[in-house]
């Protein structure tokens, strides 16, 4: 399964690279796949590139179902373990 995640660039680097945050942790990626992105700009990112910009509200969205499934998940394991 391949999964693509919506990140916020947060400094841009020599190179076409950035550092992204994912869920508070940084990583860095490749911007050569896409065009004039800015500190603050969500990307959608795959296997370190970013793919495409991303509109900030439609990111927010994506991280929060992400987030929710994170806790639906947990909560899912804490019973199987009790």
């Amino acid at each position: 399964m391949c999964l693509a995640l919506p990140c916020r660039i947060v400094e841009l680097l020599p190179g076409d690279q950035a550092m992204v945050d994912v869920a508070g942790v940084c990583r860095e990626i490749s911007l050569a796949l896409v065009d004039a992105v800015a500190v603050g700009d969500y990307v959608i990112v795959h296997v370190g590139y970013a793919l495409t910009r991303l509109d900030p509200d439609e990111a927010e969205r994506t991280l929060a179902l992400f987030a929710e499934l994170g806790e639906g998940i947990s909560s899912e394991a804490n019973a199987v373990g009790a």
